[in-house]
C-alpha cells in the first residue's frame, strides 16, 4: 500500500517501519532516507507470515549523492512539496515520483522521531526531578519538628493535614505525568531513546553514543563528525588571529567588524542568492584575561552545568544531548559533544535563540588549548525547523595559560539567524551583534570568574568584608546573593520558562506579567507569584544610571517601599575590583517595623545588574554567622541596565563630560516580584496585577524625576 501525505504525522498513523535502520548483513546500516524502495508495496511486511516475508522482501535502491543532495536542497524550502514539485524533482533526478515521494515522507518521519527523542529526554528528566521532591516532601512530613520547641509534631496538626493534601495533589499530577510519558515513549524502554537505537543492545551500549547509533538518519559516521570539527578548529584559529582585511576595525565605534567577502574567500564558503546569506550574520570577535586556572576553565565549558553558572544572564537553558567522544586525560582533550542551548536577553521583549551545536575540546599545544562549535547541518535537518532559526558557524575561544592563575581568552562568536522582528528599542543592540556577541560573553566570564576567585580567598581585607565576623559568614552570604541573582535571570527573560501577558502601565510604557506557582522549593516563598517586568529607555549613560539605583544614600528617591526612611548598610562585601561588584545587607526604618534587604549588584563592560530582596532578619542574621543560606526564602526583584547600542547619541546625561558625545543612553528592565497569596491553589486576582503595576509605574516615574529626564 501507499503512504498516504498525512499518515506521518500523529503517532497512530505513523509507521515504525520508515525510521528503522536496516540489519541486513550484506552491507553497513543504512537509513531509507538514502535508500528508497524500488516502487514495491510499502507496508506488505506488516501482518504477514515468515513466508509472506521471503516472497515479497522489499528491494532497495541506493540514491546518488548527487539526488540526495538535490532532494535535500527542496526539504529545507519546502518539507511537503506538491505533485507539480515531485513531478519536476523526479524528472530531474530519474527517479519515479513515488520514489521521490516516499523520500520526503521518510525525511519527515526521521524529523519527528529525533525530535520526540530530544523531548523525551527533557521529560524523563523533569519526573525524575519530581520524583526526587516527592520523596523529599515525604521525609519532611515524617521528620517535620515545631521549629520552637524542637519536638516533633502530631499528626493530628492541621497544618501537617494541608501539606498532605498538598503531597496527594502532586502525586497525583506525578502519576498522571508518568503514565504521559509512558504513552509518549510507547514501546521504547528507557535508555533506547528512539526506535534505531534498539539495533544496539548489551554491554556495548555503555560505550557508544546515541549519536552513532544515529549515523544512518544524521548521513554522518563518526570519522565525518569528526573531519567537519577538526575543520571548524583550523576556521577558529584564524578567524581568532588574522587581522585586516580579514577583520576591519570601525572609526567610528572602534569594533572589529568582519569583511565578509574576504571571509568568503578564505573559507570557501558557498552561499546561494547572488552570494548574499539568507540569514542574517553577526560575527564579533573579543580577547581579555580571566582569573582562573586553565583546567576549571575548560572544565566550566564541558561540564553543561558548571556553562549554565558561568553565563546566568544569557543562558535560560542547555543540556549535552549526546556525547559522541569522552576525550583523553582530566581535560578531556579531543572530547565531542552535541548540545542545545536556548540564549536570552534579560527582557521579555527579546526572543531567545534556540541553537544546536557540537562542541569540541582539543588541546592546541602545551599551553594553549580551543573550545569550538559549529553547528552540523545534517544534525539539524532531523530537528524541525521552526527550532532551528539561529545556527552557530566556527565560533568559540582559544585558550591560552598565562600562569599565576591567569589565562588570555580570544573569543569568537559568528552566527546565522532568521531574521526576525526586533522591538525598536532593542534593535540596534541586537542587529550591531552586541546583544549575543563576543563582547557580551567575554565580559561576562571575567565577572564571573572574579567573583569565584573573591569567593574562595582567604586573605580578604577588612574594607571588604565590613560587617561580617567570619569567612564562613562571607561566603554564606555571597552564595546567597549569588542564587537571588540566578533566580533573577531567570525569571526575567523570554524563555518558555515565563508566560507572559502584556498590560498598559499607568505611565504608558508596556508592562509584562507572568504568574507562577511555588510548591516546595524552599529558597522561595510557597504560594503564587506575580513577576511583572517593564523595559524602557531612558537619555541616561548605564555607568550613571547604575551608580545611581545601588546607592543606598538614595535608595529613598525611587524605593516606595522604604517609604522615604533612611536606609542604611550593614554589611558590604566586595566580590569584584570594581567597587560595584558587591553584596550589601541593608536596613530600612520607619516607625513600626524594620526591614532588612539583600542588595547584590554586577556591573562589567557590557551590562549591569541590581538585585535586591527582602530577607528574614533572624535567618539572616544566622547567615551572617555562617549558617546554611539554601533554606532561606527569597523572591528577588531589581534592575537590568544595558547600553542602547548607539555610540554618539547626543544629550544624554553623563557625569564625564568628555564622554558627553561618544556615550550612548540606557535600555533599563525594572522587574517586581510579587506573593500575591501564600496557598499555590489560589488564582491570581486583577487586584494583584493593579497593585504591582502602580509600583512598577511609581517606581520608573520616581527614578525618571531624580536623574531629570521626565517624559517630555
Amino acid at each position: 500500500m501507499e503512504v498516504e501525505e498525512g499518515d506521518e504525522g500523529s503517532g497512530g498513523g505513523r509507521r515504525d517501519d520508515t525510521v528503522e535502520i536496516s540489519s541486513e548483513n550484506s552491507g553497513p546500516a543504512r537509513s531509507r532516507s538514502e535508500d528508497e524502495f524500488d516502487g514495491e508495496g510499502e507496508g506488505e511486511e506488516d501482518g504477514e507470515g515468515e513466508k509472506g516475508k521471503k516472497k515479497k522482501r522489499k528491494k532497495y535502491h541506493r540514491h546518488t549523492a548527487e539526488q540526495i543532495r538535490e532532494m535535500e536542497a527542496l526539504f529545507k524550502e519546502s518539507p511537503h512539496p506538491d505533485e507539480k514539485q515531485r513531478q519536476q524533482l523526479s524528472k530531474q533526478l530519474g527517479l519515479a515520483p513515488r520514489q521521490v515521494k516516499f523520500w520526503f515522507q521518510n525525511r519527515r518521519t526521521q524529523i519527528k522521531a529525533i525530535q520526540e527523542r530530544h523531548e523525551n529526554s527533557l521529560l524523563k528528566s523533569e519526573m525524575e526531578k519530581l520524583r526526587d521532591e516527592n520523596k523529599a516532601m515525604r521525609e519532611t512530613i515524617k521528620k517535620s519538628c515545631c521549629p520552637n520547641c524542637g519536638s516533633a509534631t502530631s499528626s493530628r496538626d492541621p497544618t501537617m493535614t494541608t501539606e498532605e493534601q498538598q503531597l496527594r495533589i502532586e502525586n497525583a499530577r506525578l502519576k498522571a505525568e508518568v503514565e504521559k510519558l509512558r504513552t509518549a515513549i510507547g514501546k521504547y524502554p528507557p535508555g533506547t531513546g528512539s526506535p534505531s537505537s534498539s539495533c544496539s543492545a548489551g554491554n556495548d551500549h555503555e560505550n557508544r553514543s546515541s549519536l552513532e547509533f544515529y549515523t544512518g538518519i544524521f548521513g554522518l559516521e563518526k570519522s565525518r563528525i569528526m573531519e567537519i570539527v577538526n575543520q571548524a578548529t583550523e576556521e577558529l584559529k584564524k578567524m581568532a588571529t588574522a587581522g585586516e582585511p580579514l577583520w576591519i576595525r570601525s572609526v567610528e565605534t572602534g569594533r572589529e567588524i568582519l569583511n565578509y567577502d574576504e571571509y568568503m574567500r578564505e573559507f570557501s564558503v558557498e552561499n546561494s542568492g547572488n552570494g548574499r546569506p539568507k540569514r542574517s550574520i553577526e560575527a564579533s570577535r573579543e580577547t581579555g584575561v580571566v582569573f582562573v586556572d586553565l583546567p576549571r576553565l575548560v572544565q566550566s565549558f564541558m561540564d553543561v552545568n558548571q556553562w549554565k553558572e558561568m553565563f546566568p544572564c544569557t543562558i535560560s537553558k542547555a543540556a549535552t544531548v549526546d556525547i559522541i567522544s569522552n576525550g583523553e586525560g582530566p581535560n578531556r582533550n579531543g572530547a565531542v559533544q552535541l548540545m542545545f542551548a536556548e540564549l536570552q536577553m534579560l527582557t521579555p521583549m527579546v526572543p531567545t535563540r534556540e541553537v544546536y551545536f557540537v562542541r569540541f575540546c582539543k588541546q592546541l599545544s602545551a599551553d594553549q588549548w580551543a573550545i569550538v562549535d559549529v553547528s552540523i547541518d545534517k544534525v539539524e535537518d532531523n530537528i524541525d525547523a521552526s527550532l532551528v532559526k539561529c545556527r552557530k558557524r566556527p565560533s568559540g575561544c582559544i585558550i591560552e595559560d598565562k600562569s599565576n592563575g591567569h589565562c588570555k581568552v580570544i573569543w569568537v562568536e559568528h552566527l546565522e539567524c532568521q531574521k526576525s522582528t526586533v522591538h525598536t528599542m532593542y534593535r540596534q543592540i541586537v542587529n550591531s551583534g552586541l546583544a549575543f556577541g563576543a563582547k557580551h560573553w567575554i565580559a561576562t566570564l571575567q565577572l564571573q570568574c572574579e567573583r569565584l576567585v573573591f569567593f574562595m580567598a582567604t586573605n580578604v581585607p577588612t574594607k571588604d568584608s565590613s560587617g561580617v565576623a567570619t569567612l564562613a559568614g562571607r561566603k554564606s552570604i555571597l552564595k546567597l546573593a549569588q542564587r537571588m541573582t540566578w533566580s533573577f535571570c531567570r525569571a526575567l527573560g523570554a524563555s518558555s520558562f515565563n508566560s507572559w501577558t502584556k498590560v498598559s502601565s499607568k505611565t504608558g510604557d508596556d508592562i509584562r506579567v507572568a504568574s507562577r506557582k511555588n510548591l516546595n522549593d524552599p529558597g522561595e516563598h510557597q504560594g503564587v507569584i506575580l513577576c511583572a517586568v517593564s523595559s524602557v529607555w531612558l537619555p541616561v549613560a548605564p555607568h550613571v544610571l547604575f551608580d545611581f539605583l545601588r546607592d543606598e544614600a538614595r535608595r529613598s528617591e525611587w524605593d516606595i517601599m522604604s517609604s522615604g526612611g533612611p536606609v542604611q548598610s550593614i554589611a558590604n562585601l566586595a566580590k569584584g575590583q570594581d567597587r560595584g561588584n558587591a553584596v550589601t545587607i541593608q536596613t530600612m526604618k520607619s516607625k513600626d517595623n524594620s526591614m532588612w534587604v539583600v542588595q547584590d549588584t554586577c556591573t562589567n563592560a557590557y551590562e549591569s545588574m541590581v538585585v535586591y530582596a527582602p530577607v528574614d532578619i533572624a535567618g539572616m542574621q544566622s547567615v551572617m554567622t555562617g549558617c546554611d543560606s539554601s533554606s532561606i526564602a527569597i523572591l528577588p526583584s531589581g534592575f537590568s541596565i544595558l547600553p542602547d547600542g548607539v555610540e554618539s547619541r547626543p544629550l544624554v546625561i553623563t557625569s564625564r563630560p568628555e564622554e558627553k558625545s561618544t556615550e550612548g543612553g540606557s535600555l533599563l528592565t525594572t522587574a517586581f516580584q510579587v506573593l500575591t497569596n501564600t496557598s499555590p491553589t489560589a488564582k491570581l486576582t486583577m487586584e494583584s496585577v493593579e497593585s504591582v503595576n502602580t509600583l512598577i509605574s511609581c517606581t520608573l516615574r520616581n527614578i525618571k524625576t531624580s536623574l531629570q529626564c521626565e517624559d517630555g
